[in-house]
Parts: structure tokens; C-alpha cells; sequence
């Protein structure tokens, strides 16, 4: 294989289109490309987490999570193509039992926030959630694999966990939601 990227201005987009996996060019603002731009920032947001110091065995969990992400990003580039599958799915599952397994019960909604990793991986969750709505938008106009959507629905649940996880591991408790917490103060 050549140097796939050995070029990278190649004024190709300057009109407003761009090229998929197939060859077919469609509008950068196109449902497709939304979709792909999601889980795009979403794997960014992951490599911004990924420069804390977090435990080896959630650096390895979401350095194959980004990987994954990749392997999505071709799928949705490539319309009918299909990457993501059961395997996957089940791997995240396993990842949110095994992560957590040590955290106490929740009996209160929490905050995002906590140590700067266990805020980051909030913060991804939330990307996560807006790239699996627009999967499931681009799904309702085209042809989309129900691994794809079902991928982000898990992943979501992992970075959860994985928030939670690293408060624990920060020496660090969830920040917890108080109802009412602010109801008759003035700044």
C-alpha cells in the first residue's frame, strides 16, 4: 500500500462537496457527513482524555474504544458498508460490567465533573450521545447498520462508568446533584 495521505490540500472541497468511501461526492453539510464529523470529535475528544493520567486498564479500554471509532468513521463513509458488528457490542458490555463492578450503587443523579479526566470523560459522553442522535437521524433518510447505532448507545453507557470510575481512581467521589441545591440563594 502507497502513501495513502502523502497529499492533503487538494482543493477538492472548495466548492462545498467532499468524497466518500465509494467515490460519490456529497455537501459537507449533508446528514452523512454530520454523522461522520460526530463520531470524528468524539474520537478527538477521547485522544484529549487519553493526555490525563488515567488508569492502564482504561487507557487500553479507550485506546480500542478509538480504534473502534475509526473503523465507524469508514462504515459511515462508505454508504451499505458494514464494520461495526456484535462483537463489538459485546465487548463494550463487558467493558461497563467489568469497570463497574467496584463503584457503589448510584441513589443520586451526578454532576459531570469531579478530576479533570473523570470532567473529560463527561464531556465525551455528552459528544456521544449528539453523534448517536445524528446516526440515528442519518438512519431515518438512508440505509445505516444497527451495530452503528447500537455502538454509540453502549459507548455512552461506558463513558458513564468510566467518569465514575475515574473519581474513584483520582481519590475522588461523584459529584453528587442536589435538588433544589440553589433555590432561594442570590449571587
Amino acid at each position: 500500500m502507497g502513501n495513502r495521505l502523502s497529499k492533503i490540500v487538494t482543493r477538492t472541497g472548495d466548492a462545498g462537496t467532499t468524497g466518500l468511501g465509494d467515490g460519490s461526492r456529497v455537501a459537507k453539510d449533508c446528514l452523512r457527513i454530520e454523522a461522520m464529523g460526530d463520531v470524528d470529535e468524539l474520537n478527538s475528544s477521547l485522544g484529549v482524555l487519553l493526555t490525563e493520567q488515567v488508569p492502564e486498564a482504561i487507557r487500553d479500554a479507550l485506546l480500542g474504544v478509538q480504534h473502534d471509532l475509526f473503523d465507524l468513521g469508514g462504515e459511515l463513509c462508505i454508504p451499505d458498508s458494514k464494520i461495526i458488528g456484535e462483537a463489538h457490542i459485546v465487548r463494550l458490555e463487558e467493558l461497563v460490567k467489568q469497570f463497574n463492578k467496584n463503584l457503589s450503587p448510584l441513589k443520586e443523579f451526578i454532576l459531570p465533573g469531579g478530576t479533570p479526566a473523570a470532567a473529560l470523560a463527561h464531556l465525551s459522553r455528552t459528544i456521544c450521545r449528539r453523534a448517536e442522535r445524528r446516526v440515528v437521524h442519518l438512519s431515518n433518510h438512508e440505509n445505516v447498520s444497527d451495530f452503528a447505532r447500537k455502538y454509540l448507545n453502549r459507548l455512552s453507557d461506558l463513558l458513564f462508568v468510566l467518569g465514575r470510575a475515574l473519581n474513584k481512581a483520582g481519590a475522588r467521589g461523584d459529584v453528587l446533584w442536589v435538588h433544589g441545591k440553589n433555590l432561594g440563594k442570590t449571587s
